[in-house]
């Protein structure tokens, strides 16, 4: 099992590495290869209606005229141990990490998505306990109780879960149970460590909101996976020989059925890491996804790469839990 995780992990080291080169290329590259200047791509890193002065400045500060192997080496060097933006008498450092210096709001962009990271990171860790929790439950009672009132009533509100968009069902949510019914009145982000209850109280409304979206696919997938894994020989095997009921579902069912859902959990936990936009927006949350919106309005490249490149770290090392997870579930994985 430790030689899995290690030979994983040096994997997502790889694979790290290789996002990074691919997205500063993206950035970089792409757009000289498309035929544009280094004074026209320094445009693009500095407010709107620049002077030529300025633009020059940017240019030289960024060295956006070396060679694309020295901009990604300094790249990485400033993760590492902070980078240092030089042009004559002008000086500016961002400090480690570096992931790059927004030089139209003259601040650094690794402090600004840590500041707005505790806002997306509570509402996707509370959003996705609701959502794998309820489906599996769903998704197995539908399952065993194929053809019933429940499981009829189940899969069709699962369909209309997937069916409408999140910004409808967060502005009803909105409309019912914080402006009619002022049960949830104050949907804001407190901090956790401020005060926890108040925390949990003002998210629930985005939490339920969020999981309802995803609690319905994977209430469909899992009472799928179980209705295949229940009707396999070694559950017959298992209850022939007289295990309890439970123990037939749970260790022997679930458990086989789960590799799937543990697949697209990791993959949409990922994601909602990196930005949950419509949902942040629907309930003004200032986060990722916030930043994220707010970087693409402004054409601010630097914040636009850096919450790329953190996005792509959050969705590897979900890859990376899930791989290990699989290992845990189903041992012969580690073969």
């Amino acid at each position: 099992m430790v030689t899995f995780i290690i030979r994983r992990l040096i994997a997502t080291i790889f694979l790290l590495i290789v996002v990074s080169m691919t997205t500063y290329a993206i950035f970089f590259l792409i757009p000289r290869l498309a035929g544009q200047t280094t004074y026209q791509l320094a445009t693009q890193y500095v407010g709107r209606n620049p002077t030529r002065a300025a633009v020059l400045q940017i240019e030289q500060k960024l060295g956006i005229g070396d060679p694309i192997y020295v901009q990604y080496g300094r790249f990485l060097r400033g993760l590492i141990v902070g980078a240092h933006y030089n042009a004559g008498t002008s000086y500016t450092y961002c400090p480690p990490p570096c992931f790059g210096y927004s030089f139209k709001t003259d601040t650094p962009v690794w402090p600004q998505m840590v500041s707005d990271m505790p806002v997306t990171i509570s509402l996707a860790i509370g959003a996705a306990i609701l959502w794998l929790v309820g489906g599996v439950t769903v998704g197995v009672i539908s399952a065993l109780k194929r053809g019933t009132l429940f499981d009829r009533f189940s899969m069709g509100l699962a369909l209309a879960g997937v069916s409408l968009p999140i910004f409808f069902t967060g502005l009803i949510s909105l409309e019912l149970f914080s402006y009619k019914w002022p049960i949830f009145p104050n949907v804001t982000y407190v901090g956790i460590t401020t005060n926890p209850l108040l925390w949990a109280r003002n998210l629930v409304l985005p939490w339920i909101t969020l999981a309802f979206l995803y609690v319905a696919l994977y209430a469909r997938l899992t009472r799928a996976g179980m209705l295949e894994t229940m009707s396999e020989d070694y559950i017959r095997t298992a209850r022939a020989k007289g295990l309890p009921e439970r123990t037939v579902i749970v260790r022997h069912g679930l458990r086989a059925a789960l590799t799937p859902i543990i697949t697209i959990f990791g993959m949409d936990l990922g994601a909602l890491l990196g930005g949950a936009i419509l949902t942040e927006t629907t309930f003004s949350l200032h986060g990722l996804g916030q930043f994220t919106i707010l970087a693409i309005n402004n054409q601010d490249l630097p914040e636009i790469m850096g919450v790329t490149m953190l996005a792509a770290f959050f969705i590897i090392i979900a890859n990376l839990v899930v791989d290990i997870l699989y290992a845990v579930v189903d041992p012969r994985v580690r073969h």
